[in-house]
């Protein structure tokens, strides 16, 4: 079971991303911290495995996550979605976030 989803968009940047050698080797980190006036700051970058990370692969991609992150990250969704003109992003979609509002609301 993954602990995050992706959309295709996002799976398609993040393997845009991959291609370049450098990153081959390496997986891709994602993150949250919670702030004190609860906000959840999110991190997404390439990383290599720390001992107690929590491993999976997702289309092929492989995902570390921080066992510090896991319960804000449970249940996760990344996008990748144009914010303005030529201007994309990585959003993340998260339930456990208390700012939460479903895209269908």
């Amino acid at each position: 079971m993954n602990i995050i989803s992706f959309s295709p968009a996002a799976i398609a940047q993040i393997k845009t991303n991959i291609q370049d050698d450098k990153h081959s080797a390496i997986a891709l980190r994602i993150a949250a911290t919670m702030t004190a006036d609860e906000t959840i700051n999110y991190g997404i970058g390439f990383d290599e495995t720390k001992e107690d990370d929590v491993q999976f692969t997702y289309d092929g991609v492989n995902f570390l996550v921080s066992p510090d992150c896991l319960e804000l990250l449970n249940g996760a969704h990344i996008d990748y979605v144009e914010i303005e003109n030529d201007q994309h992003h990585f959003i993340f979609l998260n339930p456990n976030d208390p700012n939460y509002k479903s895209p269908k609301e």
